[in-house]
């Protein structure tokens, strides 16, 4: 079991990093694309936000979808899914046909991250689930730093139509392997754990899907994620673009320099999942080592702002290394969240659905008003740096203050069965 899980956490590491690889391409290829299909950066902002759209409000349907069939069998169809719709992006000649393969694969990649929180919910303890859940998180960063070197690569040799193709496929790959290398973990047979199982069963009924919005603290959730990934998804869609445009890099610098800020902030997620446990670990209440990272880190990556006010390219560069190192600490403990809240294992993937589907209506926003901002001032990114900034303050407020105290929410009674059947397993 310890080995195995493991295995596990390495297998959504590798969906993770397919994933943002395949979200990521348009944005690396963006300049190409523009240039054969004669569009302009409104018309671009407007394909980069067709993947949010369905991505955004797939979120929701999808965890509760994955709680109801378990996630080995949710992942695999999810990445099945955003990788042919990756692959026929190859075929397209127009930009409607483009951005339907977009709502395409918004629909697939919507299941990946719930799936991978009710995994780490699965086989992990809760003083070790910030760590396993930065070390899949951390694939988020690590395809996009891919992605521009490679994607870049395989348009400067091959053409755009080439990249689409062939992150496609490798997603294909990962299903084969999926279901080669992954089994369940064996069920506990002790009465004392099939009882403890029953009232999580009982208790699961007993709660609807529609009585998690009454607590507070999801709502903190939410609004923490959508200011954490309007900063985020500045990273994922227009940082290649930013680079070209505002500082004149070339594919070849976009595929060294550019990949700094996601080489930085590797390290930085796994630091996050460490330091959120080990605080918990040294007695640290689960609620002081969760906010302590989440606080801290949107209040740092705040320094995205600073890059719209120097030229210098290294100080940029430094600027967004640290801005993007501190959303990764933040990110571990954050997608602890879920399984850290729910009433019970069966709502985890719900949970994280609901709070995913918040943080990705920032991926609507921040493209679609970067690509209308750019526009109307002529190629400025200042405006759009200066609200990815702000968010990350406001997200930092939300964590601290409209997150209450990170614990299960509560089972309520239903018609005074729910406590009865705890009370008698006790």
């Amino acid at each position: 079991m310890k080995k195995t899980r493991w295995v596990v956490v390495a297998l959504c590491f590798l969906a993770i990093a397919i994933n943002y690889i395949d979200r990521a391409n348009l944005a690396v290829a963006g300049t190409e694309i523009q240039r054969e299909l004669h569009i302009g950066p409104a018309e671009m902002g407007l394909l980069l936000s067709g993947f949010f759209w369905t991505y955004a409000f797939m979120q929701m349907p999808a965890g509760w979808f994955i709680d109801k069939i378990g996630s080995r069998i949710a992942l695999p169809l999810a990445v099945g899914w955003w990788s042919v719709a990756t692959a026929i992006t190859a075929g397209v000649s127009s930009v409607a046909a483009m951005f339907g393969c977009r709502l395409l694969l918004g629909i697939g990649e919507a299941g990946a991250y719930p799936a991978c929180s009710k995994l780490v919910a699965q086989w992990f303890r809760p003083e070790q689930r910030a760590f396993a859940t930065s070390i899949y998180d951390s694939g988020a960063r690590v395809g996009s730093a891919l992605s521009i070197p490679v994607v870049a690569l395989i348009v400067g040799t091959l053409g755009w139509k080439a990249a689409f193709l062939l992150t496609g496929l490798l997603g294909l790959v990962w299903v084969l392997g999926w279901f080669l290398i992954y089994r369940n973990p064996e069920e506990e047979t002790a009465p004392q754990a099939q009882a403890v199982h029953s009232v999580d069963a009982q208790n699961a009924e007993a709660i609807t899907w529609g009585s998690l919005f009454k607590h507070r603290t999801l709502w903190g959730m939410m609004l923490g994620f959508f200011c954490f990934n309007l900063a985020n998804y500045f990273f994922i869609t227009w940082f290649p673009s930013y680079l070209i445009q505002a500082h004149g890099f070339s594919l070849k610098a976009l595929g060294t320099l550019g990949m700094l800020p996601g080489l930085a902030a590797i390290p930085a997620g796994w630091l996050g999942g460490y330091v959120s446990d080990m605080l918990f670990r040294r007695g640290w209440s689960l609620t002081a080592a969760r906010k302590t990272c989440m606080v801290a880190g949107m209040l740092t990556s705040s320094a995205i702002t600073m890059s719209a006010f120097t030229s210098n390219i290294y100080l940029v560069m430094t600027f967004f290394c640290i801005s993007y190192g501190s959303l990764a600490f933040t990110g571990a403990s954050i997608w602890a969240l879920p399984a850290d809240v729910a009433p019970t294992k069966r709502h985890v993937a719900s949970i994280g659905g609901i709070q995913n589907f918040a943080s990705n209506l920032a991926g609507i926003v921040i493209t679609t008003f970067t690509g209308v901002m750019v526009e109307i001032t002529k190629g400025s990114f200042t405006i759009p740096l200066l609200l990815a900034g702000g968010s990350c303050l406001l997200g930092a407020f939300s964590y601290l203050f409209i997150v209450g105290k990170i614990e299960p929410f509560p089972v309520k009674e239903v018609n005074g069965l729910v406590s009865a059947k705890v009370r008698s397993v006790s």
